[in-house]
């Protein structure tokens, strides 16, 4: 039976109980229900400890239900763990227990990304129903229509909630892919930028303005462009200067560049 502490508080939790000879006890007993039993009646009897540390964490996007049971899993494993042998307050004990298994929910469990409000809830009503249903006798995850008739979803809901729960935080570009034992990562996969494409988008660009070209001006363009002549060569072929050429040349494309451009605003 747990009994109130007399006297000054030592510790921030005021209301604390003194479980000091519940311990003692459990540390001679042998493994049984008989520890068992008395395990969960320090548990209960801290209980409240564990709620207050779980509604400090409250707020950062997750409920606070699912804070407490997170605290409360904690106390579990701090009343398992703690050895009054040590001389240690069990509280001294617990709450850095508690407040790092809150610390790594949020680490886990934490939205790095930003979610569709529907997916968070998918995901909340889909872990419940799977820790619910994870107590079978051998240990088989649940199964998607089992959860879908537990929570009332559909099984696609429920998949959608399933891969939610494992989606918080973004996957690096430099982990390495599934079944690759030469390091290669999804970095690896990713294409490198094509500079042709911005030449297609250019020759698109220009390709109306051409056609209203006169055909003096677009043979001149095709020469020099296309078959690669020198403006003297194509001089001599068009029996022109090659001064008038080069004026041609520029000329011709300040227009293209200039219409391309009006057409683009």
């Amino acid at each position: 039976m747990t009994r109130p502490r007399t006297g000054p508080a030592k510790h921030p939790h005021d209301d604390a109980p003194d479980t000091r000879a519940e311990f003692a006890e459990m540390a001679r007993l042998p493994e049984g229900p008989e520890k068992e039993a008395l395990r969960r009646r320090v548990v209960e009897a801290w209980m409240p400890m564990a709620e207050r540390l779980a509604r400090q964490y409250r707020n950062r996007g997750e409920s606070l239900e699912d804070l407490q049971q997170v605290a409360a899993l904690g106390l579990v494993k701090a009343v398992k763990r703690y050895d009054p042998e040590h001389g240690t307050a069990f509280a001294g004990f617990a709450v850095p227990t508690i407040v790092g298994e809150l610390k790594r929910h949020f680490r886990d469990h934490l939205w790095v990304l930003h979610v569709p409000r529907r997916v968070q809830d998918l995901r909340n009503r889909v872990r419940a129903a799977h820790r619910e249903l994870s107590h079978s006798a051998d240990d088989r995850p649940p199964r998607a229509e089992k959860i879908a008739e537990r929570t009332g979803l559909t099984e696609k809901e429920v998949r959608a909630g399933m891969e939610a729960m494992g989606s918080f935080a973004p996957l690096s570009l430099d982990a390495q892919l599934p079944g690759s034992d030469d390091g290669y990562s999804l970095a690896d996969t990713l294409g490198a930028q094509e500079s042709a494409y911005d030449r297609v988008v250019d020759r698109e660009a220009v390709r109306p303005g051409l056609s209203r070209l006169p055909h003096r001006e677009r043979q001149i363009l095709y020469l020099r462009f296309f078959c690669d002549m020198t403006q003297s060569r194509i001089a001599e072929q068009l029996g022109i200067s090659q001064m008038h050429v080069s004026r041609l040349i520029n000329r011709t494309c300040s227009t293209l560049r200039a219409q391309a451009m009006a057409e683009a605003n």
